[in-house]
């Protein structure tokens, strides 16, 4: 008995290459079906990668959703210093709004998801969110110790807050796309203001 030669061969070795176009695919899918919905099964037949390499590389799908997350988006908070915080503030709007628009249904979905699926919810702060909250830290500690901000200023612990709530509501107040020029307005008209800095 042959093997179909119409079917298209899987392929198990990971490089870097092939682990983003792998996580590109699992975004895609979350997209069209959902978190609840997507399966080991379906990432493998999309990326033609075998659910054994799949599990062994990322032993979950939890583990697999939250790094392809953390993988493709492009803003990284612990990479920006531009040398004080209203330049790093601003730096942190261009890559929001740089190229494509913020992924907002996608977010709310995932949000629904962890919500209901406490696996999933401990997952995406292990590996999206704490590093995140680290990045956060970091400038904000960076700015205390240029004398910018008071090191105990309440709304520094609420920066993290204020940018999300900023991406996710404009969608829901305004139903138009997030963009920079309105990440812009809201530092300089909210968050500049709330960690006490004059403009």
């Amino acid at each position: 008995m042959t093997a179909d030669s119409s079917a298209p061969a899987r392929r198990t070795r990971l490089t870097p290459e092939r682990e983003q176009e792998l996580y590109g695919a699992v975004i895609d899918l979350l997209r069209e079906v959902g978190y609840d919905a997507l399966t080991m099964d379906a990432v493998a037949v999309r990326t033609r990668c075998s659910k054994a390499t799949l599990y062994r590389r990322w032993r979950s799908k939890q583990k697999l959703v939250a790094t392809a997350l953390k993988r493709t988006k492009e803003v990284h908070v612990e990479n920006i210093d531009t040398g004080s915080l209203t330049g790093d503030l601003h730096e942190l709007a261009d890559r929001i709004g740089d190229g494509s628009a913020v992924d907002v249904p996608l977010i709310r979905g995932l949000a629904h998801a962890s919500a209901i699926n406490p696996d999933l919810a401990e997952t995406m702060r292990q590996h999206m969110i704490e590093p995140e909250l680290t990045g956060v830290r970091q400038l904000l500690g960076r700015a205390a110790s240029r004398e910018e901000i008071e090191a105990a200023v309440p709304a520094a612990n609420l920066l993290l807050h204020m940018m999300l709530g900023a991406v996710v509501t404009r969608c829901l107040l305004e139903d138009v796309e997030v963009d920079a020029a309105f990440i812009h307005r809201y530092i300089d008209a909210v968050v500049l203001s709330a960690l006490g800095i004059s403009r």
